[in-house]
């Protein structure tokens, strides 16, 4: 079968690469496509991308386009990965909400909304086009902020399913710090994107979380960033963007006193490009591993495999809730497990949510309605308006002030905003 990757000029591609390699019995790939209209970094990560499968001994050929029509004709599956701006964009959405106290993230807050702003026009056209290039193609978004964009391509009626890496990333862990294969873990996942909570880790059908808690605590709380006292007091595993709400002053201070992520990330980003130039080079740079997105090819594998094969299996996916949290729209996008096959994605059925974790995320879902919103139509009182109503700004003079800084910083982006 053929995939495409859209934004396969990504310093992460090779990452997605290795996992095609290393898991080709489960996803047989015959062409891999990527699409970007970069053509330098296109041609170094095809190139990369190219030694990478040859030294593995995978028969798929690597093709490039710098169109969306091209790049996916006759593609299964289509991945979507765009970061729209790069790396300054995202420096300005890490540094420019801390100017006005406020948490500076490429995903969650202020800077998940600039991203947003950005990104979901871009998104509904790229999948304007897969739909009319390649109609039967399912389209996998690891585009953030993931459930905003979701909603989007749902919304206009895509075949589409959001994918993030935090609950695989958990699975691995769990299964590591237990002895146990990863196989034999299933997470009590619940929640919207970047806000989610375990809730319980089964192994073999018996829910081992109070175990692991007592046993690898303090290791747990390092990873995610919080105290071990909290989460054996709330007896659940947050994921690490939970640290945003539930630490905020603390984060920004910290935040504050560092250069921003994107600024690492766009030094890691031109040594990467260096080794990929290395016509020598044919494995994955170790220096890949600190780029972020751990097991997103994994996930990303198994997805697309349970789509194509139809194998009923249960995943972690972003979809519509449409009743599965009965204190949410059924038009939200939810990240909750799944059972995946030739028809999409169906949700489980989960467990009442306590209202310590029910009221954020109730929260967090109207403001994505509103930055959605904001996305589709433009105008900085729709901006305003959702950051007023999440729940890490929420004071109306500190929306009105970001969102006219935000709308400023993006207007190269926003065409609205060029109008206005």
């Amino acid at each position: 079968m053929k995939l495409a990757v859209v934004g396969g000029g990504s310093t992460y591609t090779p990452e997605l690469i290795d996992g095609f390699a290393r898991l080709r019995e489960e996803l047989p790939l015959s062409e891999i496509a990527l699409v970007d209209p970069d053509e330098r970094r296109l041609g170094l990560v095809s190139g990369m991308a190219s030694r990478m499968l040859a030294r593995a001994g995978h028969p798929a050929t690597v093709s490039t386009a710098t169109t969306v029509e091209e790049g996916v004709a006759g593609a299964q599956a289509v991945l979507i990965q765009l970061r729209i701006g790069g790396q300054a964009a995202r420096n300005v959405d890490e540094t420019l909400p801390l100017e006005c106290g406020c948490v500076g993230q490429e995903t969650t807050g202020a800077g998940g909304l600039a991203k947003a702003l950005r990104t979901v026009p871009v998104v509904l056209d790229i999948a304007e086009r897969v739909a009319k290039a390649a109609p039967e193609a399912w389209i996998v978004d690891f585009t953030n902020p993931v459930g905003i964009v979701t909603r989007a391509l749902l919304q206009a009626g895509h075949r589409a399913i959001g994918l993030c890496n935090v609950a695989i990333g958990f699975q691995r862990r769990f299964a590591a710090a237990l002895g146990v294969t990863p196989e034999r873990v299933s997470l009590g996942h619940v929640g919207l994107n970047h806000l989610t909570w375990e809730r319980s880790v089964r192994v073999d059908g018996d829910d081992v979380l109070p175990r692991l808690l007592d046993g690898h605590g303090e290791e747990i709380a390092a990873a995610i960033g919080l105290p071990v006292e909290l989460i054996r007091r709330l007896g659940v595993v947050p994921s690490y963007y939970l640290r945003y709400f539930y630490e905020h002053d603390a984060v920004v201070t910290e935040q504050r006193a560092k250069p921003s992520r994107a600024a690492e990330v766009a030094a890691m980003e031109e040594r990467l490009l260096a080794m990929y130039a290395d016509p020598a080079v044919d494995t994955k740079p170790e220096l890949l591993e600190k780029r972020g997105g751990a097991f997103y090819s994994e996930s990303a594998v198994a997805l697309i495999s349970s789509l194509v094969n139809d194998r009923g299996d249960t995943q972690v996916v972003n979809l519509r809730n449409d009743g599965t949290l009965p204190f949410l729209p059924g038009d939200a996008v939810i990240e909750v497990p799944a059972r995946i096959g030739a028809a999409g994605a169906t949700a489980l059925p989960v467990d009442p949510v306590e209202p310590l974790y029910a009221g954020l995320i109730a929260h967090v879902t109207a403001y994505e309605a509103l930055a959605l919103e904001a996305a589709l139509h433009g105008g900085t009182d729709r901006v305003a308006d959702a950051l007023l109503a999440h729940p890490l700004i929420g004071q109306a003079s500190v929306s009105r002030d970001l969102a006219e800084r935000l709308v400023a910083a993006n207007r190269a982006f926003l065409p609205w905003a060029v109008r206005a």
